[in-house]
């Protein structure tokens, strides 16, 4: 499966004027929920990503809410392992819900798209904090502008190159383009 072609067929790459959850604006954004609304390909990309890490063991996936949720589950489904989900409380990541992990448990990371890391990094530390060991991060889609170091491996099922801006620099908001914010944050 070419996960580029996935997104195109889906509907999932949108041209526009867009801030990301990381606070960058982009005239491209990918809507993965448009993709993993369909459970055989959700249950496809999860497979794909668990296959990325399959020479490293793992305990657990935790994704970050609200983009992780779905793919955390596929990921686990087909590693065979637990999967749990990281949301923010007071603007802090932490396991609510009753979700919980052992110190020394491996876990793997997973995100949706990884534009700067952000909120894996924040999932990973978390997980840290709590005696856990981080063995990786995977992701949907990689769109970093730059190498991106979480001092784990990093491996995407695809990679697309999307410029992105700081908000002072975008030229689309120095063009008045209409501005919209898809992700799971929304405009506030």
């Amino acid at each position: 499966m070419n996960i580029l072609d996935a997104f195109t067929q889906c509907g999932a790459l949108l041209e526009g004027h867009f801030v990301l959850s990381s606070g960058l604006h982009s005239n491209r954004y990918l809507q993965c929920a448009k993709v993993l609304q369909y459970p055989d390909l959700a249950e496809a990309i999860g497979a794909g990503i668990a296959e990325l890490f399959k020479d490293i063991a793992i305990d657990v996936v935790v994704g970050p809410a609200m983009g992780g949720v779905i793919i955390a589950q596929e990921v686990g489904r087909a590693a065979h392992v637990r999967a749990i989900f990281a949301e923010r409380e007071n603007g802090v990541m932490t396991l609510r819900r009753g979700f919980s992990v052992a110190e020394g448990e491996k876990a793997l990371v997973v995100e949706d798209v990884v534009t700067t890391g952000g909120s894996a990094r924040e999932v990973a530390e978390m997980l840290q904090a709590r005696g856990v060991r981080v063995v990786g991060i995977g992701a949907i889609m990689d769109r970093t502008t730059t190498a991106t170091d979480f001092g784990v491996p990093f491996r995407a099922l695809g990679k697309v190159d999307v410029a992105t801006y700081q908000p002072e620099e975008c030229p689309l908001c120095k063009a008045n383009v209409p501005v919209t914010k898809p992700g799971s944050r929304g405009l506030r």
